[in-house]
């Protein structure tokens, strides 16, 4: 299979953030305001470098064209793993950092409590 960077990386974003709205709670799902924080920051924007190495290691494990069943879900859960020291990242007792990517940070727009969730 011949792929570009570009297109890789196109199509690795798009398995990923396939894999996080499978995964993670809709935002009207009780408890709204911890749902709503955790999408907030999760589909912040961002480039997915991290799990995409994380599929494509696991393409070339297997040793298969396509990425192994399960690898986008193990890919998801390390790119909540990025989100979640990126938001404590931001909290007023450390960087207290407003802004990520252009948007408030999950303190500004849900509270420090709701953030340190």
């Amino acid at each position: 299979m011949n792929f570009t960077v570009q297109s890789l990386l196109h199509s690795g974003v798009e398995l990923t953030d396939a894999a996080l709205e499978r995964l993670l709670p809709s935002p009207d799902t009780l408890p709204h305001s911890i749902h709503r924080a955790m999408r907030h920051s999760t589909f912040a924007g961002g480039k997915r470098l991290r799990p995409i190495l994380c599929m494509e290691a696991a393409r070339m494990v297997s040793g298969e064209a396509d990425i192994p069943e399960g690898a986008a879900d193990l890919a998801a859960a390390i790119e909540m793993l990025h989100t979640y020291s990126l938001i404590h990242d931001d909290l007023p007792a450390l960087d207290n950092d407003d802004l990520r990517r252009g948007q408030p940070t999950c303190h500004v727009v849900f509270g420090e409590a709701i953030a340190i969730l």
